[in-house]
């Protein structure tokens, strides 16, 4: 077993995961022996004779299995990041085998009755803050896993949430699978009219990566949006439209219809095992939120605000439609193009016109530039450490007395063996074991447009924005000073996780960070003050609009989850009547967005989508915060790190919150900064 390198001491540069040496042969033995270990790991737990303590059985408990977390964490980052279908097949065969092995944990009677003794002696003993947090924890771990079921009901859930572990993988992999399905081949330069040189060398560059002649659109974002941005060709943006939003929903081999019922009557039905009335109830009880009335009540209140507004900005694009030539009604494949030509029109700005000053690597300065000016932090590239895939780079990040802080993994172009969108992951989360305070390894992956040829990746605004939000969870899981590993980081409420990567998009729209990090890419020019004036002119065009559409998101997402009886209708008109309130256009048939709906599908969303914009309420009232003291104020800095960022999950984020803002949030710092106020 010590041939295989997962089974061993990684002895590299921080003990960094040795990818160089793991193959995929070697993933099935390393699982089946980490297991195992494990497994011994809870029978010493509880087969230990003496009386439970916080040290025996919650803290032996925390530290169990570590080999086999260090490997999950590992084999399921690669099978987001760069997968193929052994790795798939791979997944799909330890997925039911985890889930059982950590059912078997939760289920078992004889564990859970030392944890509960930890827990009902907890206010007997002189527990400190985190300490106290962990019991608790750990308590709430077992119930709400099942282990205050019954025989009968235990079984059930063991089925249930096996059942689920297979579901969501499949539902994550016909949607990569219906992504990279489609292409469409061009080979008219006439049909390639309206779109800019650089999107055009990019779509060459793709046709000559798979070896053929002119020009390839995909599905993947750098190469989608531009194109119903941009292209002339109306056919044609309708065919792409289509087909990213007929993803998944075709009748065919990867359609997730049949998925998504299944996976939201597994989830009402655990749910109801334990006592509550929906998914949605079962999960709120542990987000700020609490409820699903809350959440609803929530999303209501902010679509009140921002539906007047949306309609009025669709009406604005469709009367500038067909006043340049559209018939008709103005459709879905249509909006994105005549938005991009009002917004040129009205604030004399594109994509194209910024892009040459965001330059990917001037980014990623002005990013490292910010982090060291607000934290004190450094970044140095260190070739000794291997990334998992020879495009990705990594990082040593220090802190301002020269003390190692993280390992930062950058991965930043589309290719088919990793899932679209951006997020932040661990390959090893931070902790403290016997003083030792072990450092963690973030990585933070995108679908940035890749260079040509001819130019460098030049990022989009809204790149840049997507950047520093992914770098906002970054420093959250970087920056983490917490004792136990299930408390530190990220490992917070799911509508509280959003507000450090929200907040830092806030510099973005700062004429002062701006214009440090804007600099031609050919000329070494700084981005003109007449340039940052439009971007910042510009941050609210379309805001009503885009708060409807992520509300609508949300709502779909409460629909599918507050469900009280086992779904047996159709999915796409169950998502046209969830999503009826926030329609702006009209129905296309064939088109649905559930099918595809990955955040709550294949990730861990469901009844909590929401989340994004009740963190938007937070970083904009977080935000004020700078503005008021200055966006580089040290003090301001230092209380958002310490109260924030690296307390993780050691105390109700309310109180996190609190401690930094001195108040509770509301939404009238969102609404004014979005324009959203008459």
């Amino acid at each position: 077993m010590n041939s295989n390198p997962l089974l061993s001491e990684f002895k590299t540069v921080h003990q960094t995961p040795p990818f160089q040496l793991i193959e995929e042969e070697h993933y099935i033995p390393a699982f089946t022996e980490a297991i195992k270990e494990a497994k011994e790991d809870v029978d010493k737990i509880i087969s230990n004779s003496e009386a439970p303590t916080f040290e025996n059985t919650i803290l032996a408990m925390e530290y169990a299995g570590e080999n086999l977390s260090r490997i999950a964490n590992i084999f399921f980052n690669i099978n987001s990041a760069n997968t193929n279908d052994n790795i798939q097949n791979i997944a799909s065969e330890v997925s039911p085998i985890l889930t059982a092995h950590s059912n078997d944990i939760w289920l078992n009677e004889a564990l859970f009755a030392k944890v509960k003794s930890v827990f009902d002696a907890k206010e007997e003993n002189n527990y400190n803050q985190e300490q106290l947090k962990l019991i608790e924890d750990t308590y709430k771990g077992f119930v709400k896993r099942g282990a205050l079921l019954t025989g009968e009901e235990k079984e059930r859930y063991r089925e249930i949430t096996t059942e689920l572990s297979k579901l969501t993988l499949t539902f994550g992999q016909n949607v990569l699978a219906e992504t990279n399905a489609y292409e469409l081949h061009i080979t008219d330069e006439k049909e390639l009219a309206g779109l800019p040189d650089a999107i055009i060398a990019a779509a060459a560059a793709d046709a000559k990566a798979k070896e053929k002649e002119g020009w390839v659109i995909t599905l993947q974002f750098p190469s989608y949006v531009p194109f119903m941005k941009y292209a002339d060709n109306r056919a044609l943006r309708k065919e792409l439209y289509m087909a990213y939003s007929m993803r998944a929903n075709k009748g065919n081999d990867h359609d997730n219809n049949d998925v998504v019922k299944q996976i939201v009557n597994l989830r009402l039905e655990k749910a109801q095992l334990f006592g509550f009335k929906s998914h949605a109830a079962y999960v709120l009880e542990d987000r700020m939120a609490q409820t699903p009335e809350k959440v609803n009540a929530f999303l209501e209140e902010l679509l009140d605000k921002s539906l007047p507004f949306a309609k009025e900005e669709v009406k604005e694009v469709e009367t500038y439609a067909n006043t340049h030539g559209l018939k008709g009604k103005l459709q879905r494949w249509d909006f994105a193009y005549y938005s991009e030509k009002l917004k040129n029109e009205k604030f004399s700005i594109t994509d194209e016109m910024t892009k040459p000053y965001f330059q990917l690597e001037k980014v990623e300065e002005g990013i490292f530039g910010l982090a060291n000016t607000l934290f004190g932090l450094t970044f140095k590239a260190n070739a000794d450490i291997t990334p998992y895939h020879e495009e990705a780079k990594a990082y040593e990040v220090f802190d301002a007395q020269g003390k190692f802080i993280s390992v930062l993994y950058l991965d930043f172009f589309p290719r088919e063996s990793k899932r679209g969108g951006a997020w932040m992951t661990n390959y090893r989360e931070q902790f403290v074991q016997d003083g030792t305070d072990v450092r963690p390894f973030v990585s933070l992956v995108c679908n940035f447009s890749r260079p040509t040829e001819d130019t460098p990746s030049l990022l989009t605004y809204q790149e840049v924005r997507t950047f520093l939000h992914e770098f906002g969870h970054g420093l959250h899981g970087m920056l983490s000073k917490c004792t136990y590993v299930s408390q530190s980081g990220t490992n917070v409420y799911r509508d509280f996780v959003e507000l450090p990567s929200q907040i830092l998009e806030n510099w973005g729209t700062e004429k002062e960070w701006l214009k440090q990090v804007g600099k031609h890419y050919q000329t070494g020019e700084t981005i003109p003050d007449d340039l940052v004036a439009k971007i910042m002119e510009s941050a609210n065009f379309q805001s009503g609009y885009q708060s409807v559409r992520q509300l609508s998101f949300g709502m779909d997402d409460m629909a599918w989850h507050s469900l009280e009886n086992a779904f047996e209708g159709d999915v796409n008109t169950f998502e046209d009547e969830a999503m009826a309130s926030t329609e702006l256009f009209p129905a296309v048939e064939g088109t649905c967005f559930s099918t595809a709906f990955s955040h709550i599908f294949a990730g861990g969303y469901a009844a909590g989508y929401y989340g994004y914009k009740w963190a938007e309420v937070l970083d904009a009232d977080a935000f004020s915060v700078f503005k008021e003291n200055g966006i580089f104020d040290q003090a301001t800095a230092d209380s958002f790190r310490k109260n924030i960022l690296e307390k993780g999950g050691t105390q109700h984020p309310m109180d996190l919150y609190v401690a930094f803002r001195g108040q509770e949030p509301t939404n009238d710092a969102l609404l004014i900064r979005e324009g959203l106020v008459k």
